[in-house]
């Protein structure tokens, strides 16, 4: 009995101690990414959301928790998640910001942030964490504008064809000094933070792989490459400065932020300090896929999609580094955005970006892993137009899109599947 009491002892004494080992730090050797000595390939995901559905007051921590156990369950260790949103007084945002005015912050919202991180890391999993947006939905770059006194943000979703006036305005981003110190100054505050739960800065917390400028930051013009790159190699190096225990990247879409051009993308990721490069992939935005027309229209979503990646890899080449696909979705059959229909044309789309990886893989090449948009998890639509509203439940489709249009819910199981079965195959 004694013996039996010392073995069971024992047992439990071992989990303890595999439990609380220490987080590997994701490093990039060449075009491969490691975690530890260890190549490390993955299929992850966008959880843009996930730092908001921590909060206390306006999250569901409960809900977050079912959700990181079930992507882990399901093999998804990887999440790309927005350090916060800006502004947040305008309809189609995200609503309530962190910085709710500039060099402000939502303090339960950065307790949230810091909960997020926390039980991210006693799961293994690992945060690519980005700290501005292009695009309004989270304010951004636009806001910046707006409190600098450059004007009301003529938001697209609120002032009909107004996208010129929008990309004009946020253009100007990269001329505006106040707005860049401003960007400047947040980064600055949330790099050096210590997160409250487990007591790490974040800079020494391994469950952070990289730091990511924002979301898809673009040149807009060609007239503009050249301020475009002066302001990203300065926030790239100041990032660099202050963390050199983590990767940097930047969160471009590639050619599509870079006025159409290999060239110019390749141009912009010349920094050393640029740790690996990044790709988006729109069928629908880009007019490529229809649902109304799918049956036509999804070969030849994956004719350009391949084109698209073969054009980034060449580069990933040229520059020695890694490329993750980082974004990419389908809507579901019809744009259905109910959980549990017909995901066919999605999963085709899936697994051919996830094919595409493992070939990467097994040849050495760049391609290593991909984060798919998104996991919506026990989100839903509750408005028949997929309009989302402060108090919805949220998913990983931003306030401006219908809710549900590509976000993989926990009830989507071919899709989930499919997810779990690359995800075994990439970590052998």
């Amino acid at each position: 009995m004694k013996n039996r009491l010392l073995k069971t002892l024992g047992l439990a004494l071992a989990f303890s101690a595999l439990a609380c080992q220490a987080q590997e730090r994701i490093t990039v050797k060449g075009t491969q990414f490691y975690k530890g000595d260890k190549p490390y390939a993955y299929v992850g995901t966008n959880y843009w959301y996930g730092s908001l559905l921590a909060s206390k007051k306006v999250g569901d921590r409960k809900r977050l928790l079912r959700e990181l156990d079930f992507m882990q369950k399901n093999g998804i260790d990887n999440l790309r998640v927005l350090v916060g949103a800006d502004g947040g007084k305008y309809d189609f945002t995200v609503r309530p910001a962190l910085q709710y005015e500039q060099g402000k912050y939502d303090e339960d919202l950065l307790d949230g942030l810091d909960f997020l991180v926390h039980e991210m890391g006693k799961r293994n999993m690992y945060a690519v964490l980005y700290l501005t947006n292009n695009w309004e939905w989270s304010g951004g770059m636009s806001q910046y504008m707006e409190w600098n006194g450059k004007g009301a943000i003529p938001v697209p979703n609120i002032a009909p064809n107004t996208w010129p006036q929008f990309m004009a305005y946020t253009a100007a981003f990269h001329s505006c000094e106040p707005c860049m110190e401003g960007l400047e100054n947040h980064v600055k505050f949330i790099m050096g933070r210590t997160n409250k739960y487990s007591k790490k800065k974040y800079t020494d917390d391994n469950t952070i792989m990289s730091w990511q400028v924002g979301n898809e930051p673009r040149t807009f013009t060609l007239e503009n490459e050249a301020k475009f790159t002066a302001w990203l190699n300065k926030i790239v190096d100041l990032i660099d400065s202050l963390d050199k225990n983590h990767l940097v990247s930047t969160g471009s879409e590639g050619k599509n932020s870079s006025n159409d051009s290999m060239e110019i993308f390749e141009r912009t990721h010349q920094n050393p300090n640029i740790d690996y490069l990044t790709m988006h992939i729109w069928p629908k935005n880009w007019n490529w896929y229809k649902a109304e027309n799918a049956k036509e229209t999804l070969p030849i979503a994956l004719q350009n999609a391949g084109k698209y990646i073969d054009d980034h890899i060449k580069v990933a080449n040229n520059l020695k580094r890694p490329i993750i696909i980082e974004e990419f979705g389908l809507p579901r059959e019809h744009e259905n955005l109910v959980a549990g229909s017909s995901t066919a044309d999605r999963d085709t789309f899936y697994s051919y970006i996830f094919e595409r990886i493992v070939e990467s893989r097994k040849n050495n090449g760049p391609l290593q892993a991909a984060n798919f948009w998104g996991f919506g998890g026990e989100g839903k639509a509750v408005n028949a137009t997929g309009k989302w509203n402060p108090g919805d439940p949220l998913t990983t489709d931003p306030p401006q899109e219908p809710q549900g249009l590509n976000s993989v819910f926990s009830a989507d199981k071919s899709t989930l599947d499919i997810i779990k079965k690359y995800n075994l195959e990439l970590k052998k």
